[in-house]
């Protein structure tokens, strides 16, 4: 059987059992739109342990990641993975649980409809549905982006970017417009075993195929010795590395398919078993995605720029073989849908609940999901559009979308630790938080050497207080209603 032939096989059986794991979920999801959207809140440890990683774990660890370690070497890892398996983790409990407690009172399902009912404001879950598209259209982007390269890179351009493209966003919507979050969470278990396994069993892999781990790293020590040491490089400067840092660790729990995902869950338990297990899978990930792109600068040498994106799926082509590269393409295939099935189910869930609802109150369960699945078709569509122009490299993408999401953390830690939080000071917050980001990233050089993002944050620090100080706060029935008694 040809290479092309076995890639093909091994695909088309991975995406049959995504889709008969979503029609199972089809069967015995509700019709109610909790049941839809949050698959009744009963996510119990492993569900919920995975489903979020799997949401969290997109092309930027399989793709940009790689990408970023060949050009800057071993110092990647340190750029992100040790704060981030602490941070993360963290902003569960500081913001994912009494969110989770919030939502349960209020019977909220979205992120935007939470702080809505939280500060007394329907304007504000407009705003945040807004905020929260702005932003998730671009990470939606480098999902799709990256399993296209990966498929035409490791099918010698069979099949195309677009095609391949176009394929996952169809099989996606149709197991998520299905099942809902039982289809999204039930498959993400499935997904993450995928990607997961195939990353550590790659490691061994390709560093066998190399000589060995010794031999792989010595390679690198001869031929490109400054990827093996931290250098003189502005990305390690200790402004941008903090920057980077904080940028990364906040932006998770503020990611709005993160954190409805943790509305899902059935219990207090599940959520405390996922922060302790979240470092230690996040470690496992990014140590292998960080020697895939050093290896690779010695074994692929002169990509340049985003080119390195595919320095992954090349390393794969190189050293396995077509049984291997079908499961490399399967891990690809696995790690994207896991994160644009809860984005796309997410998206869909807020329009209905945040916006039309609000503008028909009488609508009916099944008509608000209805649009829901709508909408997905809409941003599927805007999807496939930006992925065939291709702004920039992944990492790129990635980073501007993390940026704006991070703007939203002071409105959701306020909201739910300061009872004085307003809904004026929420917004003004979102808003000036994003102007300062976006100007800033248009600066040359930002003042202290810190990155953009931590101008951003300041500012919308600095207004939620301010707004909050200068005007009324909820009621206090509003603020108990969601937070309980003070």
């Amino acid at each position: 059987m040809s290479t092309g032939a076995t890639l093909l096989v091994v695909c088309l059986v991975y995406l049959a059992v995504v889709l008969a794991i979503g029609a199972v979920a089809y069967r015995r999801t509700g019709s109610g739109t909790e049941e839809y959207f949050l698959g009744g809140r009963t996510a119990r440890t492993v569900v919920l342990f995975m489903a979020l990683l799997g949401t969290n774990v997109t092309p930027f660890v399989l793709m940009g990641i790689p990408g970023l370690a060949y050009h800057h070497g071993v110092g990647v890892f340190g750029l992100n993975a040790a704060i981030v398996a602490l941070g993360i983790p963290w902003t569960f409990y500081a913001i994912g649980y009494p969110a989770w407690k919030a939502a349960r009172r209020v019977g909220a399902i979205t992120p935007a409809e939470l702080f809505a009912e939280r500060l007394g404001s329907p304007a504000v879950g407009v705003v945040l549905f807004l905020a929260f598209v702005l932003y998730t259209l671009p990470y939606l982007v480098t999902s799709v982006l990256g399993v296209g390269l990966a498929v035409s890179t490791l099918t010698h351009d069979a099949i195309s970017l677009p095609w391949a493209a176009t394929l996952i966003l169809v099989v996606t919507i149709g197991y998520t417009a299905m099942g809902g979050m039982k289809a999204t969470m039930w498959t993400n278990v499935f997904q993450g075993s995928v990607f997961v396994g195939f990353m550590v069993v790659a490691f061994f892999a390709v560093a066998e195929g190399m000589g060995g781990l010794s031999a792989a790293t010595e390679a690198v020590r001869v031929q490109a010795p400054q990827l093996l040491v931290k250098g003189d490089r502005a990305m390690f400067a200790p402004g941008a590395w903090a920057s980077w840092g904080l940028a990364i660790s906040l932006t998770v729990i503020a990611f709005p398919h993160m954190l409805v995902r943790v509305f899902a869950a059935r219990d207090a338990t599940a959520l405390k078993n996922t922060c302790r297990l979240y470092p230690l899978a996040l470690v496992l990930l990014w140590v292998p995605a960080v020697m895939f792109g050093v290896w690779g600068a010695v074994q692929v040498p002169g990509l340049v720029g985003r080119e390195s994106d595919r320095i992954f799926p090349l390393l794969v082509q190189a050293h396995l073989d077509p049984w291997m590269q079908g499961l490399a393409l399967a891990g690809v295939l696995a790690a994207v849908m896991s994160t644009i099935d809860a984005q796309f189910l997410t998206l869909g869930s807020m329009l209905s609940r945040d916006v039309v609802r609000r503008l028909a109150p009488r609508l009916s369960d099944r008509a608000e999901v209805t649009w829901g699945r709508g909408f997905v078709l809409v941003l599927a569509a805007a999807t496939l559009a930006v992925v065939l122009w291709r702004p920039a490299s992944i990492f790129g993408i990635a980073s501007f979308s993390f940026s704006g999401y991070v703007m939203l953390v002071p409105t959701m830690y306020g909201a739910l630790h300061w009872r004085r939080t307003t809904a004026a000071g929420a917004i003004a917050s979102i808003l000036v938080g994003n102007a300062v980001l976006l100007w800033t990233m248009g600066q040359p050089a930002p003042p202290w050497g810190l990155l953009p993002v931590a101008w951003g944050l300041l500012a919308a620090i600095v207004a939620l207080v301010v707004g909050s100080g200068l005007t009324r706060p909820p009621s206090p029935a509003v603020v108990e209603r969601a937070l309980g008694p003070g």
